[in-house]
């Protein structure tokens, strides 16, 4: 299918913008480079399409006014200029898009996490969308500091841009950067299309890095794998390209497309499967795998081995006995609950834990299978 058809009927979009496409050469925000990305916006909202920005800067704009000389490494300085830079940012973008008005959402990765306030800045982001307001997104690196993956930081903002763009369902993420697309290591040609990201194109990419970027191409490799698991797709191009946006949206051949690996699938199956940190693991026997491939949900007597220690609700990884992870859903029963009852029938629950509470150890409502 050619990328003028993919693109036609996209209605709301996640643009990521990285700190190197909003800054000048000596790291100071570049007035005139925002400007331009707010122009391409506008121009988007007015052709009928949402659009969600996912900015970074904030750190890289603290910085020059708290006159460091360097990109800030320790914690506490990087939140001191997120906290000075954010004000001034967000000062320019409300400037730059005025007309359409502004609303700032900061997120940590705890609340994604939590479901209440996973769908409270979901509906808080819809309702500005409704209104024609542009939510601006970024990570609250003023309380956040655990730097883990699953921490209470993303660690960079592509990793949370894709989140986002589950988090509302877009259709496409577009990550705008300072090199043209995906380069290959060597040659440095453009990967035009990526039908699927394989072990051979990410050790043979190139990952480097700016001073003040904290992703690089693997970060956005993997925002990638996030949203294109879930049925969507992601464009990786140059920020500082004539119109990119728009070109993107009309279908040129612009930067590097990745194609939607898997069906779509609904907001809170993806929330499962990407947003949640797995607190353990199940391993099953074939037979339960081929029940849970059918669309079954997970019973206790499919079940060989039980790694980590969860709770009832947390999120837990499905592996084959010697293989994988190949799903992931919610437990209705603890690491402890699910060690004595797994390999029993159901009906023999409630003899073994002198309790029921439910039939399955994770329901197929509550079950996603992953690649």
């Amino acid at each position: 299918m050619k990328r003028k058809q993919l693109f036609s009927g996209v209605k709301r979009v996640v643009v990521k913008v990285g700190t190197n496409v909003l800054t000048s050469e000596d790291g100071h925000l570049d007035r005139g480079q925002i400007e331009n990305l707010c122009v391409q916006i506008s121009e988007l909202v007015k052709s009928k399409r949402e659009v969600v920005l996912v900015s970074s800067g904030a750190v890289a704009a603290g910085t020059a006014v708290l006159g460091l000389r360097r990109a800030p490494k320790a914690i506490p300085e990087e939140q001191a200029a997120a906290a000075v830079g954010q004000g001034r940012l967000m000062h320019i973008y409300n400037e730059c898009l005025g007309k359409l008005g502004v609303g700032q959402i900061l997120l940590t990765q705890a609340d994604l996490r939590d479901r209440r306030r996973y769908l409270n800045a979901r509906n808080t982001i819809l309702t500005l969308l409704r209104a024609g307001v542009i939510p601006i997104v970024n990570e609250n690196d003023t309380v956040a500091v655990d730097e883990l993956y699953f921490g209470s930081r993303f660690g960079d903002n592509d990793i949370l841009s894709a989140l986002v763009a589950n988090l509302v369902e877009a259709q496409v993420l577009i990550m705008l950067t300072d090199v043209d697309g995906l380069l290959y290591e060597g040659d440095g040609e453009l990967i035009e299309m990526v039908e699927k990201v394989t072990p051979f194109l990410e050790s043979h990419i190139r990952r480097k890095k700016s001073v003040f970027g904290k992703g690089g191409m693997v970060s956005k490799i993997k925002a990638a794998k996030i949203v294109t698991e879930s049925g969507e797709m992601v464009v990786i191009a140059n920020g500082r390209s004539p119109g990119v946006l728009k070109r993107i949206l009309t279908g040129e051949s612009v930067g590097t497309l990745f194609l939607p690996q898997e069906e779509r699938i609904g907001g809170r199956k993806r929330w499962i499967a990407f947003t949640l940190e797995s607190r353990g693991i199940l391993r099953v026997d074939k037979g339960a795998g081929e029940a849970l491939e059918r669309g079954k949900s997970l019973l206790p007597g499919g079940i060989e081995a039980v790694e980590g220690k969860f709770g009832v609700g947390d999120a837990v990884g499905i592996k084959a006995c010697r293989g994988k992870e190949f799903a992931r859903g919610l437990v209705n029963y603890s690491s402890e609950e699910v060690k004595r009852i797994m390999g029993a029938k159901t009906k023999e629950i409630e003899s073994i834990l002198g309790y029921k509470s439910y039939d399955e150890v994770i329901h197929r409502d509550n079950l996603v299978m992953m690649e």
